[in-house]
């Protein structure tokens, strides 16, 4: 599999970002390897909060939360998704498949024996995420959903999501960091667009996030379906903690948040909120009030 490297300087001088990296080799499914980047910050013997980012963002979108996670004693494990931000990036569509991206991230929880997990998930981070969560129900305590869903193909996934998914195929440009821009409520400045633009130095970098719209299961056919339809079969057994934090301006996954709080039992009698004045990268508009409400949601609720 031919893989992409970002060049360490990209990431140089990044606001707000100051964050030491970390690695992990793992297996491509081809008989290679590919590194995977994660920060590991806070207290290395805590219960780690796993945060995971979507399309097409990175670990940098969880920024403004590190630290207020980290200052209530939790240990922050923030990864990049293969195609994204300091991790490899393999440079054929076609090496991206919904399964690999699963399969890829499992490698990764495997290697660092994550246990008592607090699973923060948002877009494509909850894709992944709640398939880690019904393969590995054991190494997970509670579970945070924002804007994210589990899709199986069998309802429309909605004409915003849809949009968004022609526009992604038929751009010339693939322009991440104005995709960020266009995707929250509040202004956001230059230095930070360039920011998550960082790890895509020219269009050869953005496979995956070319290719990460059309693996959404919009089908009942669609080769992710089944294997989701049997993650959310366990899911409708989690007991644990399931909170939903879904903001209040985001066409994409508006109204998302109920089957969650229907179908899982975990998230029976839960404080549910809405983000207010958040766009669909929440974390990017109101990091500090969703870590506000992850550490309140943590020390409410038991391990398990």
């Amino acid at each position: 599999m031919k893989a992409l490297r970002t060049p360490d300087a990209c990431f140089d001088g990044l606001p707000g970002y100051q964050f030491a990296p970390h690695y992990l080799n793992i297996d491509d499914g081809e008989g290679g390897e590919l590194r995977l980047h994660y920060l590991d910050e806070g207290p290395p013997d805590a219960a780690p909060v796993l945060l995971m980012h979507g399309e097409p963002s990175w670990c940098y979108l969880y920024r403004k939360m590190i630290g207020p996670l980290t200052d209530a004693g939790h240990r922050v494990v923030a990864p990049d998704l293969i195609g994204f931000g300091r991790s490899d990036k393999p440079t054929e569509r076609h090496d991206y498949t919904y399964q690999r991206h699963v399969d890829w991230m499992q490698q990764a929880l495997d290697q660092l024996d994550l246990r008592r997990i607090t699973l923060v998930c948002q877009d494509w981070g909850g894709l992944i995420g709640l398939r880690l969560v019904a393969d590995n129900p054991d190494r997970f305590a509670r579970v945070v959903a924002a804007n994210t869903m589990l899709p199986t193909g069998d309802h429309h996934p909605g004409d915003a999501f849809l949009k968004w998914q022609t526009f992604s195929q038929q751009t010339p440009v693939f322009p991440a960091g104005k995709i960020i821009q266009k995707s929250v409520a509040r202004p956001i400045s230059e230095d930070i667009i360039s920011a998550y633009d960082a790890p895509f130095p020219d269009e050869r970098y953005k496979a995956g996030a070319r290719q990460f719209p059309v693996l959404v299961p919009i089908r009942p056919d669609d080769p992710a379906s089944e294997a989701n339809r049997a993650a959310w079969e366990v899911l409708k057994q989690w007991n644990k903690p399931f909170l939903t934090a879904f903001s209040d301006k985001d066409p994409v996954t508006r109204g998302g948040e109920k089957p969650f709080q229907k179908l899982i039992p975990g998230a029976q009698g839960q404080p549910n909120v809405t983000i207010q004045d958040a766009g669909h990268f929440l974390q990017e508009d109101q990091g500090e009030r969703l870590a506000e409400v992850v550490n309140d949601f943590i020390a409410s609720t038991p391990d398990t």
